[in-house]
């Protein structure tokens, strides 16, 4: 599995996140199922991180929110 390196603005500042595809896929499906641009819904998770690396914090999300619907 390689790494897919994306740009994203959070607060105003670019930063790159690198994941592996299927990582991004979850993340633009739940995005997408909530109405919102990726950007949004990785500044939500973002804003709610604490010290854990962006990186982490997405895939974390990802595994804990895979297979559940969005409200």
């Amino acid at each position: 599995m390689s790494l897919i390196k994306r740009s994203v603005s959070l607060e105003g500042h670019a930063t790159s996140v690198a994941l592996e595809e299927e990582f991004w896929a979850a993340l633009e499906g739940h995005a997408r199922r909530r109405k919102l641009s990726l950007a949004a819904l990785i500044g939500e998770i973002d804003s709610e991180r604490a010290d854990r690396p962006l990186a982490s914090a997405l895939r974390v999300w990802a595994l804990l929110h895979q297979g559940l619907p969005e409200s």
